[in-house]
């Protein structure tokens, strides 16, 4: 049962009925952690209601453009992360994956002005031939790319093309959003990192968390809407 899990053992991300049969499909190795993404298939059947059986989800994708982050996805086990654009040509609908304030994975539909972007956090960098600069992306994306922009910073990209449109900074007064943590789905203003911990305002008051669990979403404002 390599392409399964236990319904009973999958993630506590994961909003499913653990009850309803034993196992739940698994999800392809991929750029996003079983914790932080989901099956393609079982986002069609279980949370758009584009099917009621895994056999339907792979005839909808077989015979459907469904494309994830502007490009087609057949494969049923393909996991879909963190902001990752879901598009469902046929309907004219868009829908991006995000955390809620319980650390659950919701898919929110989006506007068709917002499936054309997507923020990305620059994780790492890599020196490549010639001095060129290669970032390293939270969702696995690499692209070369000669904007100045430091770990931790946000790349707002265009979907499908994956062009560079703004850097978000991690700066004082910058937009971020918790993708970890127990204040995870919490949107505030970063304030500054203080010894080992980061600290964010929200509603007037400071808290604290982990640097890495901060998602620069935005400068003033975030740059796309969260549902909380």
């Amino acid at each position: 049962m390599k392409n399964h899990l236990k319904r009973i053992a999958s993630p506590h991300t994961w909003v499913i009925d653990r009850k309803s049969s034993v196992f739940i499909t698994r999800p392809k190795p991929g750029a996003h952690k079983m914790g932080s993404g989901l099956p393609l298939g079982v986002i069609l059947r279980d949370f758009l209601g584009l099917s009621t059986t895994m056999n339907e989800s792979k005839k909808v994708l077989n015979n459907n453009d469904i494309l994830v982050d502007g490009k087609r996805r057949k494969d049923y086990r393909y996991i879909v992360g963190l902001f990752d654009v879901i598009t469902i040509p046929i309907q004219k609908k868009s829908f991006r994956l995000m955390f809620n304030k319980k650390k659950q994975i919701v898919i929110n539909e989006i506007s068709d002005t917002e499936s054309l972007i997507k923020p990305c956090k620059v994780v790492g960098k890599t020196i490549l031939t010639k001095g060129k600069i290669q970032l390293n992306l939270h969702d696995g994306k690499n692209i070369i790319s000669d904007t100045k922009v430091k770990v931790g910073d946000t790349l707002l990209l265009s979907l499908p093309k994956l062009e560079v449109k703004e850097v978000l900074p991690l700066e004082k007064e910058s937009t971020v959003y918790l993708i970890d943590g127990k204040h995870c789905g919490d949107v505030g203003l970063f304030k500054e990192i203080r010894k080992e911990e980061a600290i964010y305002t929200k509603d007037k008051k400071d808290i604290e968390t982990a640097k890495e669990y901060l998602f620069v979403v935005g400068k003033k404002k975030s740059m796309i809407e969260i549902k909380n």
